[in-house]
């Protein structure tokens, strides 16, 4: 089992819009196979709180204009893990030492790295 071509088309905008607002270290993962709840990971990071917000809210705005709107967001005002739960994809925008701290790719390093496209 992998990701849904709709997930993927959300992974990519997702990406491009943390690319956009400066987001760092910005990877893929296909969980599709791991986890029932999501197809797809995206997780970036970000030097600062302010930073962490304006990368979220810019990958709602850009999935919204894809029609996916967040079922769920949490951490987003505090600004330092913000996770987006957009049903087939969840986005996690964490600062840098959150992001650090808990190495979600370590944690799911058994999934498939998607290709962001991010030079498309």
């Amino acid at each position: 089992m992998s990701a849904t071509e709709r997930a993927l088309e959300l992974v990519r905008a997702a990406a491009r819009a943390a690319d956009d607002k400066k987001a760092t270290d910005i990877v893929a993962l296909d969980v599709s196979a791991h986890l029932p709840l999501a197809d797809a990971f995206v997780i970036a990071s970000a030097s600062n709180e302010r930073q962490v917000v304006a990368i979220a809210e810019g990958i709602e705005e850009e999935l919204a204009a894809l029609g996916a709107k967040a079922a769920r967001r949490e951490g987003v005002r505090e600004g330092r893990w913000a996770l987006l739960d957009f049903n087939d994809v969840i986005v996690h925008v964490m600062h840098d030492e959150e992001r650090g701290y808990y190495e979600l790719e370590r944690l799911w390093k058994d999934c498939p790295v998607i290709d962001p496209q991010l030079d498309a």
